[in-house]
């Protein structure tokens, strides 16, 4: 769903834009090659230009936040356009350019955050309270439109990973990797059914023996928005395993077959709550909740694309290795996406 908000945003903002920038990008290159007649006529062309209060507030948000973020990739763009030598070859250009610039298209998929201070209300005998947690989650897209739907196929992998930061030698406690692909579909009949995804995902934490946990799932997911209010429920289906080779069998009792995520957005504030339980209503019910909190910094503080972030999880499987243990964590941090 951020994904999709996203290209829709972007769409807007760039068509509201267009004209304005376009003037302005031209005097701009005109003062840079001192031409500053004419790039004082496009100014003052880029000044008197007629625009909506609409398009007013679109073009600050996008001086405040596209502009910001472009310009780490302007810059490695203009490297290469001025420094770079060339060759007669466009595709060794094209390689080369590739290269310099790091443009692979790869976007955010899950959140991505560094919580350097987390702790543990439960202690366990194994490992430190205090830790630090940290996540990484980007998007490859494939295709587009495959299927005459107007879907979206991409690929996205996800890491997150326990740090004991807070004892000797300061190991890894355990790191979760999650592969996937999967379809994402918009549905355009209904005024608050946005769109489904379906997905096949991995998930495993790369360790042996009597430590390792893994499962495969088919899950599927909609999107619903009741104007800045959305509720993202899924459902899934685990692709059974040989009993010799199944790390956790009973990881359904624990996780079971679904889970709710909740997003409201509000003004420059993000909260996202996500709720699982295993639908057993005798002593047998086990489940969850997480919290994340996303927030502006303070400005001495602020960067592009950078939140203030405290997430807060209670229940049973923070982590694969903890599937069957109960836990209650608060953390604090910086989100680099949302």
């Amino acid at each position: 769903m951020k994904y999709i908000l996203t290209l829709l945003f972007n769409f807007i903002l760039l068509n509201a834009v267009d004209n304005f920038t376009n003037i302005y990008e031209q005097a701009q290159k005109y003062e840079n090659d001192g031409n500053y007649k004419e790039a004082m006529l496009l100014y003052k062309k880029a000044a008197n230009f007629k625009i909506s209060k609409e398009d007013e507030y679109i073009i600050d948000l996008s001086k405040n936040q596209q502009y910001k973020v472009e310009t780490f990739t302007k810059m490695k763009n203009e490297f290469y356009q001025k420094y770079i030598n060339k060759t007669d070859d466009k595709e060794t250009n094209s390689s080369l350019k590739q290269m310099i610039t790091g443009d692979f298209g790869l976007y955010p998929y899950k959140k991505n955050y560094l919580l350097p201070a987390t702790f543990d209300l439960n202690k366990t005998e194994d490992r430190s309270s205090f830790e630090t947690s940290f996540q990484i989650s980007i998007e490859k897209p494939i295709s587009y439109n495959f299927f005459k739907l107007g879907e979206s196929i991409s690929a996205a992998y996800t890491q997150k990973s326990f740090w004991q930061t807070n004892s000797d030698s300061s190991p890894f406690r355990e790191t979760n990797y999650k592969p996937e692909i999967f379809a994402q579909f918009p549905y355009k009949n209904s005024e608050t059914i946005k769109g489904f995804k379906v997905s096949l995902m991995h998930e495993s934490n790369g360790r042996n023996n009597e430590y390792s946990r893994s499962w495969n799932r088919i899950y599927l997911e909609s999107y619903l928005q009741f104007s800045n209010f959305f509720i993202v429920p899924r459902v899934w289906y685990r692709i059974p395993e040989k009993n010799s080779d199944d790390d956790n069998p009973d990881i359904d009792k624990y996780y079971g077959y679904g889970d709710l995520t909740l997003l409201y957005p509000y003004k420059k504030h993000t909260f996202e709550l996500m709720l699982r339980n295993n639908m057993r209503i005798n002593s047998q019910n086990k489940g969850a909740a997480e919290l994340n909190w996303t927030f502006p910094l303070p400005d001495f503080l602020s960067t592009p694309n950078s939140y203030g972030f405290v997430q807060i999880f209670s229940g049973y499987g923070n982590s694969l290795i903890d599937y069957d243990r109960e836990s209650h964590k608060i953390g604090f941090g910086i989100a680099f996406s949302r």
